[in-house]
């Protein structure tokens, strides 16, 4: 779709033609392209639980992989699916190559102070996290990444649902995982 600007110029805001248009070369497309998904990518990253340079790492990544292979897209319009997913297999594959022997501390939570502290906080934290595990896939993805969405807008677009819908749905979900964690 083609917006006419207050210059008389025309601007494609469709993301199909962006895509053939950055695959040519030209470097508005790239900048709009880089406008509009930016800020999905840092919150899938936020809400694989990534701090700063590492989520900073998955979006620089996620760009990366789509310039490498931009010209191998079938749908150019699924250009935003496309780097979702590709965030969602960076994030994975950063997490899965790192080794923790410690769980993560809340912002904001003391550190626990011995060794029962220690392991009543991994235990809570591993029956939190099987209960996510164990909610519906939708329920999963829409905890995660509402942590980080910086609005019910991002948040609905990234998960292709209707903005009234993301307060209910959440709630919906924060039940259902409460009453999954013992």
């Amino acid at each position: 779709m083609a917006t006419l600007q207050d210059d008389g110029t025309l601007q494609d805001d469709d993301t199909s033609a962006l895509v053939v248009r950055a695959r040519e070369g030209d470097g508005a497309a790239w900048a709009r392209l880089v406008e509009r998904y930016s800020g999905l990518l840092w919150s899938i990253a936020r809400a694989h639980g990534l701090g700063d340079a590492d989520a900073g790492d998955v979006v620089q990544t996620s760009w990366l992989r789509l310039v490498e292979r931009i010209d191998a897209l079938d749908d150019p319009s699924a250009a935003g699916c496309w780097l979702a997913t590709t965030a969602r297999n960076e994030c994975r594959a950063l997490l899965r190559r790192r080794t923790r022997d410690f769980a993560p501390v809340p912002f904001g939570a003391r550190h626990p102070s011995g060794p029962d502290e220690v392991a009543a906080v991994r235990d809570r934290l591993g029956r939190v996290g099987a209960a996510l595990e164990a909610l519906p896939r939708r329920c999963r993805t829409l905890l995660r990444l509402f942590a980080q969405a910086a609005s019910y807008a991002e948040l609905a677009a990234a998960l292709g649902i209707p903005v009234g819908s993301v307060g209910p749905t959440r709630a919906r979900c924060l039940a259902a995982l409460r009453r999954l964690v013992p």
